[in-house]
């Protein structure tokens, strides 16, 4: 039976104490704990490989990607000595054939992947990756050198970091830290990645692909060490002709669930104002350009891509040079590591948020016909209660505080869980008008909203269309 919407804050549920088993931690403690010495030091030793580019050795200890691969591996296993071998590490990898393009030859492309189990929800899983490959002007020479240090790695050394301080916590869902080889040559390792995590049946919360997070002045000396850039796309790449046809009629194009994650990653920021803030970017990626959340997002995982605030063209894909009193090159002492600890900062708060909280309810909504909407949801396996967001149609952020209703009651937001396995309400806001979603929490960590919109679960859309 659908309940009307009360009016009664008293009936929000309180949040739940946290586990007695997990040690307490909290965002601030989390990321107080990054390092700007050990980013340094991480950066110098990838640095130290000469070259990462996807083409270049395979074998040899010293220099090469070959080399630069067993190293982050070796990186891995011994942060999970840390963790009472905590962190399942593996080589997610693949034989890519010539594509007469940017692979000549058959070419192993291999991913340092560091899988850390969720203790109640394993098989539910953020995934933080950047791309450990590296490349000079020319996108076939893996020869000359090509230090990479902040494309990417600034992500690879942030991604590292991560793995050391959150895998000494314990968390409901999974983790994976992803060092991502042949993106320059093709988004190769992502896709393999990608293939992977769909062959093992994962459920994806979160993608957060970090691809240059060290550097705060652009090439035309504008600077900016305030905010990272947060791409995320509108239209799904993974929707069909009939889901098209229904976002025509009922709307959402603007609420697919990588849009919804990156306000979600908005939020943090301005919950936290002393650290890094973000400045969205509603495009999948930069003009002409693309990066490692595109192959999860054509299998319709919600993924985003952080990124500089300004970029610095000089000092990225090219070859090491002076010209007319300019040097080119993609080298460490061009990264300003200050912005790149804080990039790091934001990136384990947002994991450590994620990782607590409970999927994203997948949400239907009915107002046809009606001056209420119509909510229904399944409920969310370890969900305490459940809160609703709404925005008008013409507006682009959730509001804080829900509008009253079409008689000018209050709304209540906050939805206990119970026993039931559907939830059915109905909100005295006319759906015409109202865009309308639902986060579902865990104590006081609360997912990204799910939109009640055609497309709008996270989930890829043939997966959703079978649950339906």
């Amino acid at each position: 039976m659908i309940k009307k919407l009360a009016i009664l804050a008293s009936l929000v549920a309180a949040p739940l104490a946290a586990d007695d088993h997990v040690p307490a931690a909290t965002d601030d403690s989390l990321a107080a704990q990054v390092s700007e010495e050990r980013l340094r030091a991480d950066m110098d030793k990838i640095v130290s490989f000469g070259t990462r580019h996807t083409l270049s050795s395979q074998t040899d200890p010293k220099r090469g990607i070959g080399a630069a691969v067993n190293w982050a591996l070796d990186e891995f296993r011994q942060i999970g000595t840390g963790c009472d071998d905590c962190l399942e590490v593996q080589s997610v990898e693949r034989v890519v054939e010539p594509d007469g393009r940017r692979i000549p030859q058959p070419t192993l492309v291999r991913n340092a992947v560091a899988i850390q189990r969720g203790t109640e929800r394993p098989n539910e899983v953020i995934i933080v990756q950047g791309h450990y490959d590296s490349r000079v002007t020319d996108p076939l020479n893996g020869t000359d050198d090509a230090p990479g240090a902040n494309d990417d790695g600034s992500g690879s050394v942030m991604i590292l970091e991560a793995s050391r301080i959150l895998s000494k916590q314990q968390y409901p869902s999974t983790i994976i830290y992803a060092l991502l080889t042949g993106e320059e040559q093709g988004l190769y390792g992502a896709r393999i990645l990608a293939d992977w995590v769909e062959e093992q049946g994962m459920t994806v919360k979160a993608v957060l692909n970090n691809d240059m997070i060290g550097n705060s002045c652009g090439s035309d000396g504008v600077c900016d060490a305030k905010h990272v850039r947060v791409f995320s796309e509108g239209p799904r790449a993974d929707s069909t002709e009939q889901l098209r046809a229904r976002q025509r009629r009922f709307g959402g194009e603007n609420d697919m669930p990588g849009r919804n994650l990156a306000r979600w990653l908005g939020d943090l920021a301005q919950a936290n104002p002393d650290g890094m803030q973000v400045r969205q970017i509603w495009r999948t990626d930069r003009m002409g350009r693309g990066g490692d959340q595109i192959p999860f997002l054509d299998k319709g995982y919600p993924a985003i891509r952080i990124a500089v605030s300004v970029e610095d063209y000089e000092h990225q894909h090219q070859d090491l040079r002076t010209e007319n009193g300019i040097k080119y090159g993609d080298t460490v002492d061009e990264i300003d590591f200050d912005y790149l600890t804080r990039s790091s900062q934001f990136n384990v708060r947002a994991l450590h948020r994620l990782a607590k909280a409970p999927m994203p309810p997948a949400v239907t909504a009915d107002a046809a016909v009606r001056v209420d909407t119509a909510l229904e949801w399944d409920a969310v396996p370890g969900a305490d209660r459940y809160v609703i967001k709404a925005r008008r149609t013409d507006e682009s952020y959730w509001r804080g505080v829900l509008p009253n209703g079409t008689k000018g009651e209050d709304i209540q937001s906050a939805i206990p869980a119970t026993d039931t396995s559907k939830i059915e309400l109905a909100v005295p806001l006319r759906g015409d008008d109202w865009l309308l979603g639902v986060a579902a929490c865990s104590g006081s960590y609360c997912s990204p909203v799910s939109s009640a919109v055609p497309g709008g679960a996270f989930a890829p859309v043939a997966k959703a269309a079978d649950n339906d």
